[in-house]
C-alpha cells in the first residue's frame, strides 16, 4: 500500500479536554507533513459499534493509502489487543473489541495483524500509560505507517481471529428486513444498519418503529413539516427523520431501537 499521508481519527473523547489534540501533536511530531482529519469525536462513550459503523461507511471517501485511527476503548490498559488491518487499500488501527467487526465482515481478504510490543520497540514508543494508549501507542504507530516508514507487517503478527462486532447484521425474510438503530445524529435522525440494497426489490417500502408505520420518501423536503418519514440517507442506509424536527424526540427512540422495513403496510 502506498501511503497517502492522510490520517483520520475517530474517538469517544468529545471536545472537552486536550485528548484529541494531544494525539494530533504526537502524530505531527513524528510526521510533520501528515494531513489529519477529525472524522468524529462524539461517539457515545464506550460504544465501539458506532465508531465502527462510521469508519466502515466513511473510509472509501478518502484517498487510497489513508490510515484510519479509531479509539473507543473501554478495555484500555488491560490485556486486550490492538489491531492493525490493511484492507481495500487503506489501513485501520483500533482496539480488538469489536470496533472493526463490521468492516472486517464487509471487505475482501483483509490482512489483520495484532500489534506486538517486541515489534513496535523499534519505533521508540514511550512506556504507555494505563489510560491513554491513543497518545502512547495508536498515534505514533499511525504516524509511522502514514509516513511510509513501516507497514503493518512490521508492527505485528498476523491473526485469523478477532472480536466480532457487537451488533447482529440485519435479518432478511420475504418482504421484510429487521435491523437496529445504530446512532442518532445532531438533527435527531435515527440511522439504522439496514443497507439500501436489502430493500431494493420492495415495491412499497414501509418502516416500522415504536408502533409507527412510516412511508419511505426520496428526501426530507418531500414530507410536510412535523411529519415522520423514512429514507435512504447519504451513507446508503435506512434513516428515520422528522421534517423540520427530531425523530428521536418524536418517537422516544434512540440507538438500539429495533427497526423493520416491510414491502407494504401491515395490519
Amino acid at each position: 500500500m502506498k501511503p497517502s499521508g492522510v490520517i483520520t481519527i475517530t474517538t469517544d473523547f468529545g471536545h472537552k479536554g486536550p485528548f484529541a489534540g494531544v494525539m494530533k501533536g504526537v502524530i505531527l511530531s513524528r510526521f510533520p507533513d501528515a494531513r489529519v482529519v477529525d472524522l468524529a469525536h462524539d461517539i457515545p462513550a464506550q460504544w465501539p459499534p458506532e465508531a465502527g459503523f462510521w469508519v466502515s461507511r466513511s473510509y472509501s471517501w478518502f484517498p487510497a493509502g489513508t490510515v484510519h485511527l479509531a479509539i473507543v476503548d473501554p478495555g484500555v490498559g488491560t490485556e486486550r489487543d490492538i489491531l492493525a488491518v490493511e484492507a481495500d487499500g487503506h489501513v485501520f488501527i483500533a482496539p480488538d473489541n469489536g470496533l472493526l467487526g463490521q468492516l472486517l465482515d464487509s471487505v475482501e481478504s483483509p490482512r489483520v495483524f495484532r500489534l506486538l510490543a517486541s515489534k513496535t520497540r523499534s519505533l521508540q514508543l514511550q512506556t504507555p500509560s494505563a489510560t491513554f494508549h491513543g497518545r502512547d501507542i495508536f498515534a505514533p504507530v499511525a504516524a509511522e505507517i502514514a509516513a511510509g516508514r513501516v507497514v503493518v507487517d512490521d508492527v505485528g503478527e498476523p491473526v485469523s481471529e478477532w472480536t466480532p462486532g457487537w451488533l447482529d447484521p440485519p435479518e432478511t425474510a420475504a418482504g421484510k428486513v429487521s435491523g437496529v438503530i445504530v446512532t442518532v445524529d445532531a438533527f435527531g435522525n435515527l440511522i439504522s444498519n439496514i443497507d439500501a440494497n436489502l430493500i431494493d426489490g420492495f415495491r412499497e417500502p414501509v418502516a416500522h418503529i415504536a408502533g409507527h408505520q412510516i412511508a419511505m420518501l426520496p428526501t426530507y423536503g418531500r414530507a410536510k413539516p412535523g411529519d415522520l418519514l423514512a429514507l435512504v440517507n447519504s451513507f446508503g442506509v435506512v434513516e428515520i427523520a422528522k421534517s423540520e424536527g427530531s425523530a428521536a424526540e418524536g418517537l422516544g427512540s434512540e440507538r438500539g431501537a429495533p427497526l423493520v422495513v416491510t414491502d407494504g403496510y401491515t395490519t
